[in-house]
């Protein structure tokens, strides 16, 4: 993370996720896997400054609540702000722990009740929906998007770029799926993926709008209107790319 800040211009957060699943070495000994992150490896990279927020994957077949807790308040006292991959596969009870934790976003939860969404609507914890994960499995069961936000939840949208579930870094695609898969709006799905997840990330004052005093990180798309973002899926109609205010890409769109 520290030699692609020096590479490129754009900001990036770093999130420690070493308690995903539960290694081989540790089958049959999850407590003593979650006890190992929590006890050596948050206070060394937090020491080390290595990152500013904390993970860990909370549903069937990785960790369940009560270590998920154990290792969110580890990073807590080490000053690391949590974040909970939440109840995608079964309902588990890690979104009220985001709520409990204060977290800084809940992400997935595919699996959450009425009673998780009005726990999320009061609280300040991001609701981070990736529908690309559903789409790539060809999953029916969605994130209650329309419920959280006519809640009053804050919502983002996120690609969750990965080789197993997501392989995917398109956000024009994901604000697509938002819309016809979530029943999102594309004003939503927009605000969703600007204004919401740089709240997330505690840099909303300076960025994720265009306003005045705000750091101008602006993508310019070859649209005629901004539903048209994404009604063209799969397709990349950015024309130009600036990053405060100095121009890191422009081009003709594919």
């Amino acid at each position: 993370m520290r030699e692609l800040r020096l590479e490129q211009p754009l900001d990036i957060a770093t999130t420690f996720m070493g308690a995903h699943v539960v290694p081989p070495e540790y089958r049959g000994r999850p407590n003593d896997y979650a006890d190992l992150v929590a006890r050596i490896w948050i206070p060394y990279v937090a020491r080390t400054g290595l990152a500013q927020y904390c993970d860990v994957f909370c549903d069937r077949g990785a960790f369940n609540v009560k270590q998920a807790e154990h290792i969110l308040a580890a990073g807590l006292v080490c000053g690391m702000t949590p974040r909970i991959h939440a109840d995608q596969l079964v309902r588990t009870g890690a979104a009220q722990l985001a709520v409990k934790l204060r977290a800084a976003s809940a992400d997935h939860l595919e699996k959450i009740n009425s009673s998780d969404v009005r726990a999320l609507a009061k609280s300040d914890v991001v609701c981070t929906l990736l529908p690309g994960c559903s789409f790539h499995h060809g999953l029916a069961h969605e994130a209650p998007a329309r419920e959280l936000i006519d809640a009053g939840a804050i919502v983002a949208l996120a690609t969750d770029f990965n080789p197993g579930t997501s392989p995917t870094v398109n956000m024009q695609m994901i604000l697509s799926l938002a819309c016809t898969h979530l029943r999102m709006t594309p004003a939503e799905a927009i605000v969703a993926a600007t204004i919401n997840p740089a709240y997330s990330l505690r840099r909303h004052q300076r960025t994720g709008s265009l306003e005045p005093g705000k750091i101008a990180d602006i993508a310019v798309f070859d649209v005629g209107d901004y539903r048209e973002i994404p009604y063209y899926f799969g397709v990349n109609t950015c024309w130009m790319t600036l990053k405060r205010g100095e121009i890191v890409h422009s081009g003709k769109p594919l």
